[in-house]
């Protein structure tokens, strides 16, 4: 790098400035409110507060050795705290958009949930109309009379086409069923989740972090020798970390799309998260820290350079294998719900398996953006 060492003055200005950026985002948050559903502001806001608390946190991991050691301690757990918390509700939105969504694509339909925001809406209806067809389902298993052709557009949105084999029919009534338990156990994680959200910032435990952070913001307790001291070395130690992580994961397996191995152990009865991807999930969290150490040596988010998009594209891929993996976790979690039709069980199977399928088209991806950013180390 040109220049003089980055040193723990560089440190204590990014340091400065995502406290600045924490206290700002809680003032929008404040300005803004939140209502049930959370105004649009105030969805910014909790984003703004969780990404400056994970790179303050971050950089206290890395940095660590620079700073009051005591503090570091002290406040890590509590960034954390906050970060995860806020993060709980725009997780289950996203994952409940998400497996709508994959219930449209696989049972055929071109109508697509809307945003977030009336997913649950939709979802509601399509379970109206699962009840309506498991009604005409049962009626000719038991010899009754069919159910006229006029009554097929009641299905909302998760109906076959019109040219689709009549063996069809049971997905669709389990899709439409399937999608409806899922919005309402989602939808109630969601409403705890802002609940939780607004009593967590309303709480003294965080009016103690926001008031350590705004001491931040104009003091950074360094230690006497990070003044002379090179950033760069901890920073390479992070990337250390991850290129170690990363040489643990199956690479090779993933280096083949739809290979199946992420289906293994999916007929389990353990609740316990998927065996497989912890380790990803570890190389998600390393990736991140050593974006950050970047971003704390050059005192500059994120560019445009090729180093930055190849380290962009394989944290994106990353993000997707953990929401496809919790996705996978929610249909299964959906499908041991007691008494449902094996319709809805099957429709919630197909939909585990599909997401589980779409963990490995993630692993891949990093193994492909990986492998760029490798050769291009090795050709410098």
């Amino acid at each position: 790098m040109a220049g003089p060492a980055p040193t723990g003055d560089a440190l204590a200005g990014y340091l400065r400035a995502q406290a600045t950026e924490f206290l700002r985002a809680l003032r929008l948050h404040r300005e803004t409110g939140s209502g049930a559903n959370g105004a649009e502001g105030s969805v910014d806001a909790a984003r703004a507060l969780r990404r400056s608390a994970r790179r303050i946190s971050a950089s206290l991991h890395t940095f660590q050795s620079l700073l009051d050691t005591d503090w570091c301690e002290g406040m890590r757990p509590e960034l954390a705290w906050v970060s995860g918390t806020l993060a709980m509700e725009h997780a289950y939105t996203a994952r409940l958009e998400r497996l709508l969504s994959a219930l449209h694509r696989l049972s055929g339909s071109t109508a697509l949930p809307g945003p977030p925001a009336g997913a649950a809406a939709g979802a509601r209806a399509d379970g109206a109309a699962g009840k309506h067809a498991d009604s005409a389902a049962g009626s000719r298993a038991a010899g009754a009379a069919p159910v006229p052709q006029r009554a097929a557009p009641r299905d909302a949105g998760l109906r076959t086409p019109p040219t689709s084999a009549p063996e069809r029919g049971n997905l669709t009534v389990g899709a439409a069923k399937a999608g409806a338990l899922l919005d309402r156990q989602l939808t109630l994680a969601r409403t705890r989740a802002h609940s939780t959200a607004l009593q967590a910032l309303g709480s003294s435990r965080f009016h103690a972090i926001a008031d350590k952070v705004a001491v931040l913001a104009s003091e950074v307790p360094l230690t006497r020798s990070a003044a002379t001291t090179d950033l760069r070395p901890l920073a390479a130690a992070a990337k250390d970390r991850l290129k170690d992580a990363v040489t643990a994961l199956p690479l090779v397996t993933a280096g083949h799309p739809y290979n199946a191995a992420a289906l293994i152990h999916g007929l389990s009865p353990d609740t316990v998260p998927h065996p497989q991807d912890a380790p990803w999930h570890q190389v998600r969290l390393l990736l991140r820290l050593h974006r950050y150490a970047r971003e704390a040596v050059r005192g500059e988010p994120d560019g445009t350079s090729v180093v930055d998009l190849r380290l962009l594209s394989a944290g994106q891929a990353l993000n997707r294998h953990r929401d496809a993996s919790e996705a996978a976790a929610a249909a299964a979690q959906a499908a041991r719900t007691p008494r449902i039709a094996p319709a809805t069980a099957y429709a919630l199977g197909v939909l585990h398996a599909d997401q589980r399928h779409e963990v490995e088209a993630a692993r891949f991806a990093f193994q492909q953006a990986w492998q760029k950013e490798a050769e291009a180390v090795s050709t410098r």
